[in-house]
């Protein structure tokens, strides 16, 4: 089915796909990205205080005329300039041009200071006064999430982490964390794999795939993660692949292709491990080589 909306635990709905801001850096290029994702059909705006590019944003949800329902609007408490929250909300509303964002997240959990209970109860707050309409946060782990579940007042809306089949294996249990405890996951890097580490186990399924569908790679895996559920935050500078993003909403993947996705980013990950632990394995042995060779050439006995 195409992309759509999923209902949020308060209430509210977001889109499942997300134009991200993340990496298009600030100036008129960022605006004319941003209208260009609206134009193409993109109703889900993501921003963040630490992306320094709000106002860019803004003048693009201006420009767009689109009225304010119309389009759904996130952004993040980032900690800029070490601002607390309370200024942050109004600084971001301020860049934006808008009374209020969709949804509001902590970019972190090490923003969360002095603890989180009491940055949540902030958040809550920032939700009561009308800023925001939904609350939640972001990379959080699941200790982060017991913590804040045990003094909340307004549930996390949603928790926005990094999502692709290289990290499925460890997100996996706070994937269902998430879920079991009404949270919606907001996946973000979902193309990776394709992205920054071409060439991997996840090429050959994912290729497969997209023979068999006649559709893109980043297509398939875009629909990989809509069926794991989550809201996918993605960015693109060229319109025919934003275009492609959307129609990746209508791509149906069997039980099959997402099994063999996970399996070979799965291996995928144990090879990444591996290769760490032989570098850190060859660091040590030339750091030990050097020490002997330090104490050799000075007289010193090591055994």
């Amino acid at each position: 089915m195409p992309w759509d909306v999923i209902k949020l635990n308060d209430g509210t709905s977001i889109p499942n796909i997300a134009f991200g801001t993340w990496t298009l850096g600030n100036g008129q290029g960022a605006t004319d990205n941003v209208d260009q994702a609206i134009n193409v059909g993109f109703k889900h705006v993501d921003t963040a205080q630490a992306y320094r590019n709000e106002a860019e944003a803004g003048v693009a949800i201006h420009e767009s005329g689109l009225a304010r329902e119309d389009l759904y609007i996130t952004t993040k408490y980032s900690g800029l300039n070490g601002l607390d929250v309370e200024t942050s909300i109004q600084n971001s509303l301020q860049n934006l041009g808008i009374k209020y964002v969709d949804l509001y997240l902590v970019h972190s959990p090490r923003l969360a200071l002095p603890d989180i209970p009491t940055m949540w109860a902030k958040m809550e707050k920032i939700k009561k006064d009308g800023f925001a309409k939904s609350i939640g946060v972001s990379n959080f782990e699941i200790q982060d999430l017991q913590i804040l579940l045990a003094s909340a007042k307004i549930k996390p809306a949603a928790n926005q982490i990094l999502l692709h089949p290289y990290v499925i294996g460890r997100q996996t249990p706070l994937v269902k964390f998430c879920q079991d405890n009404g949270i919606a996951v907001e996946a973000y890097s979902v193309l990776i794999p394709l992205t920054h580490q071409p060439g991997g186990p996840v090429d050959a399924p994912v290729n497969d795939i997209s023979t068999r569908l006649d559709v893109k790679p980043e297509q398939v895996l875009l629909a990989w993660a809509k069926a794991k559920g989550a809201v996918v935050v993605t960015s693109s500078t060229k319109k025919e692949r934003l275009e492609g993003y959307l129609a990746a909403g209508d791509i149906d993947l069997t039980p099959e292709d997402i099994n063999n996705i996970d399996n070979a980013g799965a291996l995928g990950a144990r090879r990444v491990a591996a290769r760490s632990m032989i570098k850190r394995a060859v660091a040590v042995t030339l750091v030990g080589g050097a020490i002997l060779g330090a104490c050799a050439y000075n007289g010193v006995d090591v055994l």
